[in-house]
């Protein structure tokens, strides 16, 4: 699934995007190191990124994960990421997880993609639930998913785990199959 719209394009992560999402993830260190830690310690050298980026496309082809990356269509820069991840695909459930560099930020470009994936997510993929998980202080990131016609459905106590060891509360938002009319 290639997309564009506007300025940008979202596309599979691809094995020449490995430099492009180091620089994107060092460029947002301090953004990305309380919510996609693992994402950020992985990429932080290019050789570290490279060998990410290999298993991340091995599981696209594989259809264990999907990781897609926005850019900047002028000058390929990665710009952000969206994930479908957590594939429950016998319960036909999913994942969505999503970081925007800090300049893109309040543009509507992750609503504008995400729409897109999560129409994917339900024809293509198969899959009838898609939940987001977000920190109640990420309003940002609640629009997105409240836009893109995710219901709040409850607090998930000890959800997440902070770079400091601290486990944290996540909402738990979600869009059913009956939701997909929607879209």
């Amino acid at each position: 699934m290639n997309i564009s719209i506007a300025n940008y394009s979202l596309a599979p992560i691809h094995e020449k995007d490995a430099w492009r999402l180091c620089n994107f993830v060092v460029s947002n260190e301090s953004r990305l190191k309380t919510y996609f830690p693992k994402t950020l310690e992985q990429n932080l050298t290019p050789t570290l990124a490279e060998i990410f980026v290999a298993k991340k496309v091995k599981q696209f082809h594989t259809n264990e994960e999907y990781l897609f990356v926005i850019k900047e269509n002028e000058n390929r820069t990665i710009i952000g990421l969206v994930y479908l991840k957590e594939l429950q695909k016998k319960q036909g459930q999913g994942e969505l997880a999503y970081c925007i560099g800090y300049q893109y930020e309040n543009k509507g470009i992750i609503s504008a993609f995400l729409k897109r994936i999560i129409s994917w997510s339900l024809t293509e993929i198969g899959l009838d639930t898609l939940q987001i998980m977000v920190h109640k202080s990420n309003v940002a990131s609640i629009k997105v998913a409240l836009k893109n016609n995710f219901h709040f459905v409850k607090q998930a106590p000890k959800a997440h785990q902070l770079p400091n060891g601290e486990l944290v509360t996540m909402q738990l938002y979600e869009l059913n199959y009956i939701s997909k009319n929607n879209l």
